[in-house]
């Protein structure tokens, strides 16, 4: 059992009178890979925004706990890792600013051997320097995977995670994020059959439309 784990609890979401999903119910309490598969619109970036805390479901609730204590909403942000296509990036900043910046606003340890660790792992160590502006989309997207894992969290939440890389870039990224699931509980948000296939579990959500 991992010292984190995670609970949706009739979890169901509108936009209107537009149903997203609907019931949903799960508990993640083992180190592991999960899976939240549907096609474009099915509602998995709503889904992943939800247990990371970003916006709030219509009915049910999401409970976090560490080591059997709830965690509150507004402590959450420590112990989680977030990777979306949406996340905004400092474009005057070089990489290292960024992650020295994002360690302060977030007060926690600069570990400078961590990041250089994570700098080499996703191919970027050389451009450590080079401000965010000349990055491609697919060093960017690399960037955000180490600003998710420099506070080494023990929730990792992926939305299309290898959206905009190249396979090296996708190579990269499988080989981390097998080796955190080993002691952290990942969640990855995709239609991407590749990304699924790191999962042990699969989250379908076109099983939660029609429920009434």
């Amino acid at each position: 059992m991992s010292e984190y784990s995670i609970q949706a609890i009739e979890l169901s979401k509108n936009f209107g009178r537009r149903l997203i999903f609907k019931d949903i119910n799960f508990k993640v309490e083992c180190s592991g890979i999960m899976g939240i598969s549907g096609p474009n619109g099915s509602g998995k970036s709503t889904l992943v925004k939800i247990l990371a805390g970003i916006t709030s479901p219509s009915n049910g609730k999401i409970v976090h706990k560490v080591e059997g204590t709830e965690i509150q909403p507004e402590n959450l942000h420590n112990h989680i890792g977030f990777v979306s296509p949406y996340l905004v990036l400092y474009e005057e900043f070089s990489a290292w600013e960024n992650l020295n910046y994002f360690a302060e606003i977030r007060d926690v340890e600069f570990n400078k051997e961590k990041i250089e660790y994570l700098l080499n792992q996703f191919l970027l160590f050389d451009r450590k320097n080079d401000m965010v502006k000349t990055y491609s989309s697919g060093m960017k997207q690399r960037l955000k995977f180490i600003f998710a894992l420099m506070h080494s969290p023990k929730l990792i939440i992926l939305d299309e995670p290898t959206s905009n890389l190249d396979q090296e870039g996708k190579d990269s990224v499988y080989k981390i994020i097998t080796e955190e699931g080993k002691s952290s509980i990942v969640i990855i948000a995709s239609n991407e059959a590749s990304d699924l296939s790191l999962c042990s579990s699969e989250l379908k959500l076109e099983d939660f439309k029609n429920k009434r």
